[in-house]
């Protein structure tokens, strides 16, 4: 009796923990918001409602939806990739997602193409990238399936990484080196809505398999042999949500460029407020992604009179920021 009372408050205390975060990480994320919308080099006024209509609804607002839905996407990325491969240090470019889309991208510019098939091929080639990762990982008898995995995606994503610095020595260095060279830096500024609509809907289709498998995903940080006892097929449910993962994060690469760190330091933020259940883990840690993008991208554009790359500041920010979360966690993840 005395176990049922003590197991029933600690699960209540869990469960107002976790709504408390909920409820905060929320708040701060829409305040941000607001504040991404105000701060810029053009100030705003109720009196000038065609300026404020214009710079909120065409020029910010794509914008700050655009942060949100990045940093959101690469944060559940990373979690799903971190627990289904038991490693705190994946990313979600340990797969060459990244090395793929930046390839796709830069063949782009190459061929002087428009931005939408910049995009378009960025998405593209981060897909493919994975496929090929999967498939020749999974070819890799008498080794661990997600040690090879994750070998060969590092083997591949150096490879693609390789071929891209080719490329750029082969670049027009007046014209499509400087374009190259600002897109695998990161950026938001050149969203626009219609980019925006078509990758909402790709994250979107990557988010629902990892919303309904939510507690199924928990099986796959065990031994396999241990998950097809509780009766999942870990094979096939390890590639659904690899593949929604990647999804997601192809979508978010193909309009902002390569951004690090958050798929990386995100989900250890979150892991420490709410524990590693995957169902609790994923929504945080979406929040806390949106909301560190949103600040950074706030920073990049309001900080100096030249605007930051993104992708730079996350890295800067991120690399004390993770160690400081390491030392805080000293229990197993």
């Amino acid at each position: 009796m005395y176990l049922g009372v003590a197991a029933f408050f600690f699960d209540s205390i869990e469960r107002i923990r976790y709504a408390a975060a909920l409820a905060i990480a929320l708040a701060g994320l829409l305040a941000l918001v607001v504040l991404a919308l105000l701060v810029g080099r053009y100030p705003l006024s109720l009196s000038d409602l065609p300026m404020l209509k214009t710079v909120v609804l065409e020029i910010r607002g794509p914008r700050v939806l655009a942060a949100a839905l990045v940093g959101a996407s690469l944060a559940a990325a990373g979690t799903v990739y971190q627990g289904i491969l038991r490693n705190p240090l994946v990313s979600p470019d340990i797969l060459g997602v990244s090395s793929g889309a930046a390839l796709g991208a830069v063949a782009a510019m190459l061929l002087s193409l428009q931005i939408i098939f910049v995009q378009i091929f960025a998405f593209g080639g981060g897909l493919l990238a994975v496929a090929l990762v999967y498939w020749i990982g999974s070819r890799l008898r008498g080794h661990d399936p997600l040690l090879a995995l994750v070998l060969t995606g590092v083997v591949v994503g150096t490879l693609l990484g390789a071929v891209v610095s080719l490329l750029k020595t082969l670049a027009d260095p007046l014209g499509q080196l400087p374009a190259i060279t600002f897109w695998l830096l990161g950026s938001l500024a050149s969203v626009s809505p219609r980019e925006l609509a078509v990758a909402a809907p790709l994250a979107v289709a990557g988010l629902i398999p990892l919303v309904l498998l939510r507690w199924r995903v928990n099986l796959l940080t065990l031994p396999d042999d241990e998950a097809r006892t509780l009766g999942a097929d870990p094979g096939r449910l390890r590639l659904l949500v690899i593949a929604a993962a990647t999804l997601m994060t192809a979508a978010a690469v193909a309009i902002s460029g390569i951004i690090g760190w958050i798929g990386l330091l995100v989900p250890h933020a979150a892991r420490l407020l709410v524990g590693p259940g995957f169902g609790r883990l994923l929504p945080l840690a979406m929040l806390l992604g949106a909301a560190f993008l949103l600040a950074v991208d706030t920073l990049c554009r309001a900080a100096t009179a030249v605007e930051l790359p993104p992708g730079v500041v996350t890295a800067l920010i991120g690399t004390p920021l993770f160690l400081w979360l390491f030392a805080l966690s000293r229990r197993s993840w």
